[in-house]
């Protein structure tokens, strides 16, 4: 018997899953599903607002009080109001016809940047298969290995 337990495999390691164990699938439709909806929050911390605030050419304090409100989560940007819900301040639904874009993609938050490898939506099968009912990007696309969907999954706790 090993001195040390073997770690116990996640369900998207295991043969059985739909990549027999290799990772999971997703490629961004550009659907902006993940950033509309019901009200809700999209974190960012001070290395995030300064970064955002240099890339809009903006004061930190001006970037807080013109894309940001505090929630007890913590700062979260300024959604608003639209016929799919709530978008984030930054969704462009207008500029590419049937597209929904980022306008600071390459800047974007790190919750945004790990979607959809989130603790929460790789909870269980279950979970990943209801957020693929909402995100046709999920199960599509490239393969994310298991080690890159963990290491994600860990640098934010959503």
């Amino acid at each position: 018997m090993p001195d040390h337990p073997l770690p116990q495999l996640e369900w998207f390691e295991a043969p059985t899953s739909p990549e027999q164990g290799q990772g999971l699938r997703f490629s961004c439709t550009q659907c902006g599903n993940c950033c509309s909806g019901p009200p809700g929050f999209v974190l960012v911390d001070d290395d995030e607002a300064a970064t955002l605030a240099t890339h809009l050419g903006l004061s930190i304090q001006a970037f807080i009080e013109h894309y940001t409100h505090t929630l007890p989560e913590g700062r979260s940007l300024t959604e608003r109001a639209g016929p799919r819900g709530y978008d984030c301040i930054f969704l462009d639904r207008t500029t590419t016809p049937g597209k929904a874009v980022c306008g600071i993609y390459n800047h974007r938050p790190k919750q945004c940047r790990t979607w959809p490898f989130w603790t929460s939506i790789l909870h269980t099968p279950q979970s990943w298969a209801r957020a693929s009912a909402t995100c046709p990007g999920i199960n599509k696309g490239p393969l994310t290995p298991a080690a890159e969907i963990k290491r994600q999954r860990a640098i934010v706790q959503m």
